[in-house]
């Protein structure tokens, strides 16, 4: 692995480029043929500059070759389109390209690379503290960002309003911070200051709970989890159950928001009533991708229907289609979430993929090269988690950037570990 690379841009510029492909997807520059985000503008600047650099490594293309290939047959067989096929797959393959030549760039400097982003989440937090601050001085300008962010909408409940900083929604929130919610929340417990301060850590902790966002709520339960299985099997058996049970408790009878999605989820699934308006409009919409993506797995179990496939098995198999039914057709492309999506786009081939590779590059502390390292794999991990369970999106606000730095994080401190074994 080489680790002496030139500089293609200033350290400064590079790390705003970096910011800006991970963070600004809350601003369209271009609706068609397809959304074009400001988050990639840096992908169009820098990776021509990188390939002539660096070339293409081998590991994307191997990844890449089979979904290819099986794209093409089903388009072929009538269950996708040139267009959605073409669409996500060349998003997808440009953006892990991307950011895996980024990481080679910054010298595979993970420690660099996850401190650039836990500082720009820490300028986020600051961002989404003013917004609430500004919402109830009545300061409209600074509590609602749409004049500025044409992607963005304001979100009530909460503190008044769910905050959201500079994502469209709080969801986003939850699963774009959570990395540096996790390491936020290990300082504070541990009395560290990994990759920022103590003050800088409880800033992005509080943003992380006034989005009042269901999908943080679970992010922290997650985090918790990982806390407590650091200290031993024992430990996290005895004290993970109660502590999770409080929170969880907390939660639900203090949360509106979190309450209503818990109880629709809970009824949609046992009731499968796909009639009733009173049901949380979100629980529908993960009830009804639920059945697209079963629908469309069982018809196509081995590699499913290819890469983009989603929006045109959702026309086939939604339950919207049914007379009388709920009329909400929320993330019929993205499946409401990354395993539903993957199930039904690559089948057991790709979702087991992905599985083993989460599976074969967990990171215990014991194995990590530094407690840096193993901060930032558990990090990924449960971004990556989080994306499984409510983020459909193969590469928004630089879902890749954290499969790369999950990867690396493993692999550089199995070579560290290995070399020091031969030693």
């Amino acid at each position: 692995m080489n680790t002496k690379q030139k500089p293609i841009l200033s350290e400064k510029a590079m790390d705003y480029l970096l910011v800006i492909s991970l963070f600004m997807s809350a601003y369209v520059i271009s609706k068609t043929p397809a959304e074009i985000y400001l988050s990639y503008v840096p992908m169009f600047l820098l990776l021509p500059i990188l390939i002539a650099k660096y070339g293409i490594p081998k590991l994307v293309l191997q990844v890449f070759l089979p979904i290819i290939l099986m794209g093409f047959i089903y388009i072929e067989l009538g269950q996708n389109t040139w267009a959605q096929f073409t669409k996500i797959a060349v998003g997808f393959f440009t953006s892990i390209l991307f950011f895996d030549l980024i990481i080679q760039q910054y010298n595979f400097d993970l420690k660099k690379l996850f401190k650039v982003y836990m500082n720009a989440c820490y300028i986020i937090a600051i961002i989404g503290i003013v917004q609430l601050i500004s919402f109830h001085l009545g300061i409209r300008p600074l509590y609602n960002f749409h004049w500025i962010l044409n992607k963005w909408g304001l979100s009530q409940g909460g503190l008044g309003i769910r905050v959201n900083s500079i994502f469209s929604e709080p969801s986003y929130v939850a699963a774009s911070i959570a990395p540096a919610m996790f390491v936020s929340l290990y300082n504070l417990t541990s009395k560290k200051q990994y990759f920022i301060s103590s003050r800088k850590s409880i800033a992005i902790l509080i943003l992380y709970f006034i989005s009042f966002s269901s999908l943080g709520i679970f992010g922290f339960f997650t985090a918790i989890i990982f806390l407590f299985v650091k200290r031993g099997f024992i430990t996290s058996a005895l004290l993970a159950g109660p502590v999770l049970i409080l929170i969880f408790t907390l939660a639900y009878n203090t949360i509106g928001e979190f309450k209503d999605r818990v109880d629709g989820t809970f009824e949609m699934f046992s009731t499968q009533n796909i009639y009733s308006y009173d049901i949380h409009g979100s629980s529908f919409v993960l009830y009804n991708n639920y059945h697209v993506a079963k629908t469309n797995f069982l018809e196509n179990p081995l590699f499913g229907s290819g890469l983009g496939s989603q929006g045109h098995a959702f026309e086939k198999h939604s339950l919207t289609n049914q007379i009388g039914a709920v009329n909400i057709e929320s993330n019929s492309a993205d499946a409401n979430s990354l395993f539903l999506r993957l199930l039904s786009e690559t089948g057991i081939f790709g979702l087991g993929f992905f599985l083993i590779f989460l599976f074969k590059h967990y990171l215990p502390a014991k194995r990590a090269m530094s407690e840096e390292y193993w901060l930032i794999s558990v990090g990924c991990l449960i971004i990556i988690i989080l994306h499984l369970v409510r983020q459909g999106h193969y590469f928004y606000n630089g879902f890749p950037f954290f499969i790369w730095l999950y990867y690396y994080a493993s692999k550089i401190s199995k070579e560290k570990l290995n070399l020091a074994n031969e030693k």
